[in-house]
């Protein structure tokens, strides 16, 4: 399996970009972060999303949606908010929370045929 970013969906769409550092706490984070990825991925506005931890323990998750609705959809879920609310409260020191419209997007994968 080769390790590809997210393709380049047709603009416009918002992208939401969440950068953390996480606490030593780990206590039910593995559960309920796959618990959120499938309640993100049942959003129909959802395109997709990547996500990498550096070795000294920043984390970057950008999600791609359709449209601001379907942001806000996966924003105001009740079993995310209440992740969110634990997550300040065990899981993260810090966190930023980037949303922007995408104008413009285009890639590259190299042709090894």
């Amino acid at each position: 399996m080769s390790i590809q970013p997210a393709p380049a969906y047709e603009p416009p769409y918002v992208m939401a970009v969440f950068t953390s550092v996480r606490t030593r706490d780990d206590t039910g984070y593995p559960e309920t972060n796959a618990r959120m990825n499938e309640i993100v991925r049942a959003n129909p506005g959802l395109l997709g999303y990547e996500s990498a931890r550096t070795p000294g323990g920043l984390g970057i998750t950008v999600a791609y949606f359709r449209d601001h609705d379907s942001l806000a959809e996966w924003r105001e879920n009740l079993e995310h908010q209440a992740a969110m609310k634990h997550g300040r409260a065990h899981w993260y020191e810090s966190y930023t929370l980037h949303v922007a419209t995408v104008e413009r997007s285009h890639g590259f994968v190299r042709d090894n045929g």
